[in-house]
């Protein structure tokens, strides 16, 4: 089961990373809603085995290179998707389970870009984009353009409001007139041209897109006095916002399906493009008691619209094979607008999911982008078949290097066993520069491939030599002075982080973020950790059998350590930088769950200080909690607690503990 969870965690952060940074969706929103549920399920019976890197830990997606980075001081998390009237539903029972009664505010999906925007004495001083929740990019110069985002306030105060950045319809026919007559490309979509609008660097571009803002969320209402959702909004309206006319206030969950029927044949008529309804609990007293996931806030969701769908013809399936040896077929298809987008590709998944989908080479077939983003192949035109269709056979060998593919009992997908597979080891340099591992800014996934097609780079540690080619890199199409030597800083400054970033990027099988970091805080050096034996590791929390004999492997590899001692020599730090967690007895290796709402900590300075100090939290009550921390209107984890006899802790004993 832990193995299924990796693998888990492998194809969400991927399908993450792919929607979130590159706008190239590879699995459909279906897909990734039942990888999702499957590893929160896993997670919430093994919380012990929940990983740093998870993507229940965070929400969504990555950071666009050049533009500088901004933490959020409150998380910009996602929402929950539901499908269907039944998962609507579904919603609403399990708030009134919790005892709530709610009243709802509905509100359209609008299909843009998050931001933040900050102000100060009622000045705006910052705006960010989401980025992966936690960490966005700042695009104030872009904000400053579009005039329904105050540059001041009605109030001289200090506040965050979030909201969408979006482009109108009529907006994107009138800029594609101008383009067709310049013979420039064609904008896509709505979305796609408020997202590269908003992240140029030349502020007059932005100018010329007349892009829109609707401002949704006000992240702490109680600091004004506000009580209720409406109130926050009507709140951010009189300050000068542009809110959305079409929210609408209902008092039970058929009128929240009355208005999603509703919206949902206006939907063409709006001068802007929606991809669901949004649904909140009115109440902020409400939204504090029932809380949030690793994620999703539990006190809202976003209903998302069915799919358009589209035919084409399914000219041929390819195979591409991932930075584990994983081989994945590719639908190449006649390329086709679906929703605003071409569509030329769409991934197969595995063997299994083309036989059962009966594909066959020269098919018509539906496409779709589910959600209204991410392509999918939805069913084949049976009867549009002609005979000269060609069956679908699983390669044997690998694509790259021509070794024999094996496929693991129990498995369904094939993997490359070459280690050394040119394609295998290209992935492997990507993640090596990828933000969660070194993040080396300017070194995407197409650079990596030029650089290693072009013999700049052969392995990780000739990433610190590219200086040796600053020449024929400033000659390269879409290269400049400029950008090499932002790139060539980047990779210096990456020298200087701490171990745990590294032993993350060498790929280890079975170490990801948070076991890197758990290694690194404990050995504090690569040598110490080099010198660890079998019987060390496995009595490190978190560290099983499966990891340990892992890490002994990759050290026995002459190949590996001799990368090693050579980034050594290049300078590149080989000690932990971090603060050392220090270990107490009421809290190391124990697993802790709070509920309600705290009043003497957020809670994330407290799952922060009970982690610093060994223990761990988890968003579900088992046997294996240890404390359940209660604060104001703990709802039912409280009364699982009770149940199952576990230990109940007020805000002053966990604040007493902390002390001690």
């Amino acid at each position: 089961m832990q193995e299924r969870m990796n693998e888990l965690i492998k194809i969400i952060n991927e399908a993450d990373y792919n929607y979130h940074t590159l706008d190239n969706p590879t699995i459909s929103d279906q897909e990734y809603d039942s990888y999702l549920r499957e590893l929160f399920e896993i997670e919430e019976e093994h919380p012990e085995w929940v990983r740093e890197d998870s993507p229940t830990q965070h929400a969504g997606g990555k950071i666009i290179e050049g533009f500088q980075k901004v933490t959020h001081k409150i998380p910009m998390m996602s929402l929950s998707d539901v499908f269907s009237e039944s998962e609507v539903i579904a919603f609403d029972e399990r708030i009134r389970k919790e005892g709530i009664k709610p009243q709802y505010m509905c509100e359209l999906k609008i299909d843009g870009l998050s931001v933040s925007l900050l102000y100060e004495k009622g000045k705006l001083v910052r705006a960010a984009t989401r980025g992966d929740g936690t960490v966005g990019e700042d695009i104030t110069h872009n904000a400053k353009t579009i005039k329904v985002i105050p540059l001041k306030l009605k109030e001289e105060i200090d506040l965050e409001v979030r909201g969408e950045i979006f482009m109108n319809k009529k907006t994107l026919e009138e800029l594609n007139e101008k383009r067709k007559k310049n013979n420039e490309p064609l904008l896509q979509n709505c979305r796609n041209a408020a997202a590269g609008s908003i992240r140029q660097l030349d502020s007059k571009i932005a100018a010329e897109r007349k892009l829109d803002n609707f401002i949704y969320h006000l992240p702490d209402p109680e600091d004004y006095g506000l009580k209720t959702h409406e109130e926050a909004i009507r709140y951010m309206h009189d300050l000068g916002f542009k809110t959305n006319p079409n929210n609408r206030l209902v008092d039970s969950i058929e009128e929240v399906l009355a208005y999603i029927e509703e919206k949902g044949k206006l939907r063409p008529s709006l001068p802007y493009d929606i991809d669901g309804i949004v649904i909140k609990v009115n109440s902020i007293e409400q939204q504090r008691m029932l809380g949030y996931t690793a994620k999703f806030p539990k006190w809202a969701t976003a209903y998302k619209f069915p799919a358009e769908e589209v035919l084409t013809k399914l000219k041929d399936i390819i195979f591409t094979v991932g930075r584990t040896g994983q081989i994945t077929p590719n639908a190449v298809l006649d390329p086709v607008i679906v929703a605003g987008s071409t569509i030329s590709r769409a991934t197969l998944h595995n063997e299994d999911y083309v036989k059962e989908k009966d594909l066959k080479i020269g098919d018509v077939v539906s496409i779709r982008k589910a959600g209204d983003v991410i392509p999918e192949v939805v069913e084949v035109k049976v009867e549009r078949r002609t005979g000269q269709e060609k069956d679908f056979e699983m390669i044997k060998e690998c694509p790259m290097c021509h070794t024999q593919l094996v496929k693991k009992e129990g498995q369904v997908d094939y993997f490359c066993p070459n280690k050394k597979c040119p394609a295998r080891h290209i992935e492997s340099l990507i993640h090596f520069v990828s933000r969660d591992a070194m993040n080396i800014d300017g070194l995407g996934d197409r650079i990596m491939e030029d650089f290693y097609n072009f013999h700049y780079i052969g392995n990780i540690a000739d990433i610190y030599s590219l200086k040796e080619h600053e020449k024929d890199m400033i000659r390269l199409e879409g290269y400049g002075e400029k950008s090499v030597s932002n790139l060539l800083e980047a990779i210096e400054n990456s020298k200087a982080n701490s171990l745990e970033k590294l032993l993350f990027g060498l790929g280890i099988p079975h170490v990801g973020e948070k076991t890197a970091k758990i290694l690194a805080e404990k050995w504090e050096t690569m040598e110490n950790l080099e010198k660890a034996t079998y019987e060390e590791l496995v009595e490190t929390p978190d560290i099983g059998e499966i990891i340990a004999k892992s890490i002994l492997d990759y050290f026995a590899d002459s190949s590996h350590t001799a990368i090693i001692e050579e980034l050594k020599d290049l300078g590149i730090n080989m000690k932990y930088l971090g603060e050392k967690r220090e270990a107490k007895e009421d809290f190391a290796g124990k697993t802790f769950v709070l509920t309600g709402a705290l009043e003497k900590f957020t809670r994330e300075e407290a799952e922060r200080q009970i982690e610093n100090l060994g223990g761990k939290t988890s968003s579900s009550v088992s046997k294996k909690t240890y404390a359940v921390i209660v604060g104001v209107s703990p709802g039912s984890k409280y009364d699982k607690a009770q149940e199952l006899g576990i230990p109940i802790w007020t805000e002053d004993e966990l604040e007493e503990k902390l002390k001690n």
